[in-house]
């Protein structure tokens, strides 16, 4: 047998560089150990590092600072490939292993995997057990801390946002979801549904009770000159967005200058419900249907949430009385908002509600496809 001579040696290491460049790219999951910022940590009082967690891991290497990540999302194309079936993207922004995950599993099911993206932010404080598995598996972005009355809600939904725009060209619009929320449509009526609109779906009010505390909690003039009192508006935090308004969030430095800073009153301080109508509201209202898809109940409540469903409320009447019920259109006094018919003509229809126990997981699925699928 030959001996190997150097420049054999140096040919063989050339050879196998490529594989493991390949190797390193397509691996299926990454763990990674990150640090809080100190001026979170501190304003919420958490541990400067956070548990590992299975991330989705990217074609391409991404920043973990926001900033950079929010820069690169700004740059994707604001149209999804005309050749291309589009995708909806669904995010889901929760603090546990999602107790609906069966529902979306069979919601999802109904269709090729072509047809829809899943990203999840996971606020790394909590355990997550029984781990995200089926069609979540491997679909975590890398989180970080989200807490209510704090602007770090509308930062968690930004991450969403720029991992799903660089994610896939074809995500051509974009599902804000909670953990409690279930579908109350089948996959294909959903679809078609947002398919056809060239539209986004965000809640817009304006004049509604309460608004200059809302607007004053950081304090008094805090928000000024970049966001008056008479361009603040209130609106539901989940939404659906067409993809030019995704990067217009996720490229937005104006108005996120002032929700971010802190809030003075922490009771009236609800950034997530204000930033994203006021901001689209602003920038294109035009290009925005004023009103939520997922239904939520606020008959009766005046502590920021709404009802909570119970399992013994669950059936088939419910679930009619939900896709029967019409979304509040902003202020549907004044017709138009870029729309060439009164908002008081317009119902459209309920895809989502919320909010729903864990317990209601048995009651769901027994009535999953002759109630809640069946169209």
């Amino acid at each position: 047998m030959l001996s190997p001579t150097p420049f054999s040696l140096i040919c063989a290491v050339l050879l196998c560089l490529p594989l493991t460049i390949i190797f390193t790219i397509t691996s299926p999951t990454t763990t990674i150990t990150t640090t809080i910022p100190t001026q979170i940590s501190q304003s919420l009082k958490l541990p400067k590092t956070y548990q590992k967690i299975n991330l989705i891991s990217p074609p391409k290497s991404l920043p973990l600072d926001d900033d950079s990540l929010f820069h690169l999302a700004t740059r994707v194309k604001s149209r999804p490939p005309r050749s291309d079936r589009p995708k909806i993207a669904f995010l889901f922004l929760t603090t546990t292993p999602l107790p609906f995950s069966p529902l979306w599993e069979c919601f999802f099911n109904q269709t090729p995997k072509t047809h829809f993206s899943i990203y999840v932010h996971a606020d790394p404080r909590f355990p997550y057990d029984p781990p995200f598995s089926g069609v979540f598996a491997h679909r975590v972005i890398p989180s970080q801390p989200a807490q209510r009355f704090t602007s770090t809600l509308i930062s968690a939904t930004r991450r969403l946002l720029a991992h799903a725009l660089l994610d896939d060209p074809k995500n051509a619009m974009f599902a804000l979801l909670s953990p409690s929320c279930i579908p109350i449509r089948s996959f294909n009526f959903t679809y078609q549904t947002l398919a056809r609109s060239k539209k986004s779906f965000i809640e817009i009010l304006d004049n509604e009770i309460g608004a200059y505390d809302r607007w004053a909690a950081r304090g008094e003039d805090a928000m000024l000159p970049q966001v008056k009192l008479e361009e603040f508006r209130i609106g539901s935090q989940f939404w659906i967005l067409k993809r030019k308004h995704a990067r217009v969030v996720v490229g937005d430095h104006q108005l996120w200058s002032k929700f971010k800073l802190p809030c003075q009153r922490w009771d009236t301080c609800y950034p997530e419900e204000n930033y994203f109508p006021t901001l689209l509201n602003m920038r294109e209202p035009g290009g925005c249907v004023p009103a939520t898809l997922t239904h939520v109940d606020w008959r009766g409540r005046f502590d920021g949430h709404p009802r909570t469903y119970e399992a013994s409320d669950l059936g088939p009447h419910l679930i009619t009385t939900l896709r029967n019920d019409r979304p509040k259109y902003g202020d549907e006094k004044e017709s138009g908002n870029g729309s060439d018919w009164s908002l008081t003509e317009r119902r459209d229809p309920f895809l989502f509600a919320r909010k729903f126990p864990p317990d209601a997981i048995g009651p769901l699925m027994s009535m999953a496809n002759d109630v809640l699928f069946k169209d």
